[in-house]
């Protein structure tokens, strides 16, 4: 059984300028994890944005868990809340802006597994 715990887990700053904690890949458990996809807590402070970026090959979808934001996909932009799924199609521009006076935080699930030669920022 694995468990991970976002409690005790390590977070970073991500690639996409996201505050970033993986809590499931399938890399970082030598094939325990017979999964494709992997699995990120992810938020953004008030006024934070997101770098446009794309993955290349792998779909995204995006959980809203608090706050409210903006997000971009390709020409599209919508306003998102806590409670909505956002799905990401792979090779889609995409960034996300935190619109709110609180924190932005989101799940973020990449199908297959992200992969940094995968994702591109997008000037």
């Amino acid at each position: 059984m694995i468990i991970r715990d976002l409690n005790t887990s390590l977070v970073f700053d991500a690639r996409d300028g996201t505050h970033l904690c993986e809590l499931l890949h399938p890399s970082h458990f030598s094939g325990a994890v017979g999964c494709r996809f992997s699995l990120a807590h992810a938020y953004l402070e008030p006024g934070e944005t997101s770098y446009p970026h794309r993955l290349a090959r792998s779909h995204e979808v995006y959980y809203v868990l608090e706050g409210v934001g903006t997000m971009h996909i390709g020409d599209e932009t919508e306003k998102v809340r806590a409670g909505q799924a956002v799905y990401i199609p792979a090779g889609a521009v995409q960034y996300i802006a935190n619109t709110g006076d609180g924190r932005l935080t989101f799940l973020a699930i990449v199908d297959p597994m992200w992969a940094e030669s995968d994702d591109r920022r997008v000037v």
